[in-house]
């Protein structure tokens, strides 16, 4: 029984196993089948400005291949990835394959709404959407990003952006971008974490980030920026090591976003580490056949000085220049620093070492749209062919900035084509260099003022600079053309020249009015990096008109027009700092002019004076300045015109009037004016403990001088002394968003009794 039982489930077992394979069999087969199927016809539904046969080319499936799974989802990959469609189907009906598509709509008009602070062409420019485009939700997304980018970087965290979609037909679009700009999100708190040796307030200084304060109306510092708190970072770092912290380490920057987003929240943890002083300085040379110690006098610090990171890179660049002025174009300069952590000292070694050899092979200047190739070259200190050098480099790219034609300026060595061989590519980004300003103020000596200036520093392109101004006070009228060629025949020699009017009122001070029209060409060229020399010729009509009836006789006796034809020069030194606002340097210049080549005018006159500055303590600047000089006839008449004559007083001589000293007829009190003239100031410039950025300063000063010569000065009732003045006082100036403002308050205490004195001056100048 068993046995036969047995037997029989062989048998269903044997049956079963018949039955799979057949079936699997069967279904392979149909697949098979299946995937040999071809698709006969390709079936386009659904299209309404896009022709068939474009979406035909779009898809990645043609008549012939096989109709399976893989070549379908081929086919919908390639038709969304047109972005044209917002919805694509495919079916199979036999060998035929229909594509059904949902075209993406067109934006008809792009629009901006609620924005006040940021114009519409502005958003506009910074979005990728553009009318007769194609809508897709994508795209949208990434320009909402992109304005709220915007916004952020205007120090707007709290604005809020919502796109609006318009359904017209013909499956068309408007595109409208609602947007709460809201406030400014500004700096309400800066923060620092683990100092020691200097307090909140002295880091505050050293940031450009500031905190928000109402006299901050008119900056953008206490805007969050996170890029400007990425250079604050860097800051940091410099103000560390350039104070003796060579350990200095700033282990975070955090800005936090208040609740209501209105404002930020900026902490800075900082770990000082000790403070080095430098202890042994040394210069270690591999160069064959020379002496190291003549690279000594390079070296900006001495031993015992705290340590300072950049005095050690400008001793760097002083030691490349000079070995490249004795020829030394291949090497590199390295400082070896050691610290002695247990006597908190610095041991430095200058390592002077031969480099590879490597010559300019192309200087490629991309980003130039307007201006020619050549005013940047010309800027370049290399050219093709000659030795690479890292400071003559670096140097190259500061004086295409200091052009003011560009917003960025980037110079990198690239490889050439050989390993010797350097491709320098420098890459500008353009900026606009048209003026136009508008000036109002007001000044004790010229009563209110107005200006009105039309300037291009860049003219075509090529670097010329053309000056239009105006110039209205209630004593002063001033009319000028200027024109300067900073490369004449392309050589480091500028040219230009100068066409002015100009009507001054000299009543209150001398009983005239005084007419100047006339004309000049100017010549310059730089002696040295610090030296420069100008040299000038001038055409001038010059009338004395309007004198009154009380005058000196002196002046009546000059009524009347005359013509000055004179050649005149400026030599200058100049190793201040800054132009604008220095404080430490010098700056000296020797002015001698020669009136008498043609013309009813003859004299010679010359100027000598220097201004120099030194940081007598942090933020406390003192500045002594000198000048002397003197004029004489060299007419048949022997007599110094008035209008070519000395003045002192005023801003020469604080304490005193406009021509308030020097030679006068007490019977009209008409000052007569000079030929012989020094005057000094010594000031001390300091902080008057408000914050920094405010720009309000203190000053002490006094001022010496006198005038004299008045050549025939032996008439009745005339004075003409050359004794000493002197008037001390203080004063406070503020560099306003609007212009510079300075009050000085004076006394004399060295005077004569015929001279006219000024207690209270006040300046106020603007341009916008």
């Amino acid at each position: 029984m068993l046995r036969f039982l047995a037997g029989k489930l062989v048998v269903l077992a044997m049956v079963l196993l018949a039955g799979f394979v057949l079936v699997t069999l069967t279904g392979v087969h149909n697949v098979y089948a299946q995937s040999q199927e071809q698709i006969a016809e390709i079936q386009i539904m659904g299209v309404e400005r896009i022709e068939p046969a474009t979406v035909l080319t779009y898809m990645d499936v043609h008549v012939g291949d096989p109709m399976n799974q893989d070549s379908m989802n081929k086919a919908l990959k390639s038709l969304f990835a047109t972005g044209l469609f917002a919805d694509v189907t495919l079916r199979q009906k036999g060998r035929i394959l229909e594509v059904t598509v949902v075209e993406n709509p067109v934006i008809s008009q792009i629009a901006f709404e609620g924005n006040d602070k940021i114009e519409n062409d502005e958003l506009l420019a910074e979005i990728s959407l553009r009318p007769r485009q194609v809508f897709t939700r994508t795209k949208v997304q990434a320009d909402v990003n992109r304005l709220y980018q915007i916004y952020q970087r205007n120090g707007r965290f709290s604005a809020n952006i919502e796109p609006k979609v318009i359904k017209l037909d013909q499956n068309r679009v408007n595109l409208v971008f609602e947007i709460s700009e809201g406030p400014v999100t500004k700096v309400k708190s800066i923060r620092f974490v683990g100092n020691k040796h200097f307090d909140d307030d002295r880091l505050r200084s050293e940031v450009s980030t500031q905190e928000s304060r109402w006299y901050r109306f008119l900056t953008a510092d206490d805007r969050y920026d996170p890029d400007r708190m990425g250079f604050d970072q860097e800051l940091l770092r410099r103000f560390y090591l350039s104070q003796g912290y060579a350990d200095f380490n700033l282990v975070s920057a955090v800005a936090e976003l208040s609740h209501d987003r209105n404002s930020f929240f900026m902490t800075f943890t900082v770990e000082e580490g000790e403070r080095y002083r430098v202890k042994d300085i040394a210069v270690n040379s591999s160069l064959r056949h020379f002496d190291a110690s003549v690279l000594n006098e390079q070296i900006t610090f001495e031993s015992g000085d705290w340590y300072d990171a950049e005095e050690v890179t400008k001793s760097i660049d002083a030691m490349t220049n000079a070995l490249g002025d004795l020829q030394f174009a291949f090497v590199n300069v390295r400082p070896d620093v050691k610290r002695n952590r247990d006597e908190q000292t610095i041991d430095i070694t200058f390592v002077i070492s031969e480099t590879s050899r490597a010559f300019v092979e192309l200087i490629d200047v991309r980003g130039n749209v307007r201006t020619l190739d050549k005013v940047i070259r010309r800027e370049i200190e290399l050219v093709e062919s000659d030795p690479f050098n890292r400071s003559k480099l670096a140097k190259s790219e500061q004086n295409i900035k200091n052009l003011g034609y560009f917003e960025t300026v980037t110079v990198t060595p690239l490889q050439g084509s050989a390993p010797d061989k350097t491709i320098l590519d420098v890459e500008v980004a353009e900026q606009s260099t048209g003026e136009l300003s508008i000036g109002a103020g007001f000044s004790t000596t010229e009563g209110p003022l107005a200006d009105v200036s039309l300037r291009e520093r860049n003219l075509l392109g090529k670097g010329q600079d053309l000056l239009l101004s105006g110039t209205v006070a209630g004593k002063r009228t001033e009319f000028n053309l200027a024109f300067t060629e900073p490369y004449f025949l392309d050589r480091d020699f500028s040219a230009g020249f100068d066409l002015f009017h100009m009507t001054r009122d000299f009543q209150d001070e001398s009983s005239f009015n005084q007419r100047r029209t006339g004309g000049g060409l100017r010549f310059g060229y730089p002696l040295s990096e610090k030296w420069r020399q100008v040299l000038r010729y001038r055409l001038d009509r010059t009338e004395i008109t309007d004198v009154s009836s009380s005058a000196s006789a002196f002046i009546a006796g000059q009524e009347g027009d005359r013509i000055t034809s004179s050649v005149s020069q400026r030599l200058t030194y100049d190793d201040r700092n800054s132009i604008q606002f220095p404080t430490e340097g010098l700056l000296s210049w020797l002015d001698t002019e020669f009136a008498g080549i043609g013309g009813d005018t003859d004299y010679v006159s010359g100027k000598f004076g220097s201004s120099y500055y030194y940081p007598v303590a942090e933020k406390w600047i003192f500045n002594l300045l000198g000048e002397v000089g003197g004029i004489t006839s060299t007419g048949d008449d022997d007599i110094v015109r008035i209008n070519d004559r000395y003045f002192l007083g005023g801003a020469t001589l604080r304490g005193f009037e406009s021509a308030g000293i020097g030679p006068r007829d007490l019977v009209s009190s008409d000052a007569l004016g000079g030929n012989l003239f020094y005057r000094a100031t010594a000031e001390m410039t300091f902080p008057l403990g408000l914050p920094e950025e405010m720009g309000i300063k203190g000053h002490g000063f006094t001022d010496i001088g006198s005038l004299w010569d008045a050549d025939d000065s032996s008439g009745p009732g005339i004075r003409d002394e050359n004794s000493l003045r002197g008037a001390a006082g203080i004063g406070v100036s503020w560099r306003s968003p609007l212009g510079p403002i300075r009050v000085d308050l004076s006394a004399p205490y060295l005077e004569e009794d015929y001279d006219r004195t000024e207690v209270f001056r006040f300046n106020f100048g603007t341009r916008f």
